[in-house]
């Protein structure tokens, strides 16, 4: 695990009840980010990568590193629910897909160990809830989450951007049920 951005070092009035994990799964490199409301906003907690070393060749020994550097995560920032992109695929190359899956799989596993409920999000849905557009490019996706966070510059690398409107998603899908509910 890799913590790569941490935009507040003090955490005001946190509210663990309504934390969220958002999750960018990749072998290569999976991003992270954890989000929290706060009487401003949603902000970001920690964001990181999770990065296997590089004598990680075999599917099996990614798939492991990745595990543990989730449960990490997971312990150090208990949150209630885990909200990651769902697998796509593309026709040209369902490979791709397939070897996604293996890395939702571990991270689904990671957070059901912990009794905490994962959601997923198509990207489109994501870029929907985040910008209003389900087409949206990433350069306006970036903006709202920029926006969104109040940040002055965008997480990086793309893996904790991506993390970060996953974990947005979620929050305001469940402050909108919650706001309904309240009706």
């Amino acid at each position: 695990m890799s913590s790569l951005f941490n935009p507040r070092s003090e955490i005001e009035n946190p509210k663990s009840e309504s934390r969220v994990v958002g999750i960018d799964p990749g072998l290569n490199v999976t991003g992270y980010a954890v989000v929290e409301p706060s009487p401003r906003g949603a902000f970001v907690v920690e964001a990181g990568v999770i990065r296997p070393d590089s004598g990680c060749k075999a599917l099996g020994d990614r798939l492991a590193w990745i595990h543990r550097g989730l449960v990490e995560v997971l312990d150090a920032f208990p949150p209630v629910a885990v909200a990651l992109e769902q697998v796509h695929s593309h026709v040209k190359h369902p490979r791709t897909a397939i070897l996604m899956a293996h890395a939702r799989g571990v991270i689904i596993l990671a957070a059901t160990q912990r009794g905490t409920p994962v959601f997923g999000y198509s990207a489109t849905r994501i870029k929907k809830t985040l910008t209003g557009n389900g087409r949206a490019p990433k350069a306006q996706i970036q903006h709202a989450i920029m926006a969104e966070l109040g940040l002055d510059r965008l997480p990086e690398p793309h893996d904790v951007a991506d993390a970060c409107a996953v974990a947005l998603c979620h929050y305001y899908i469940n402050r909108n049920q919650r706001l309904l509910a309240d009706l």
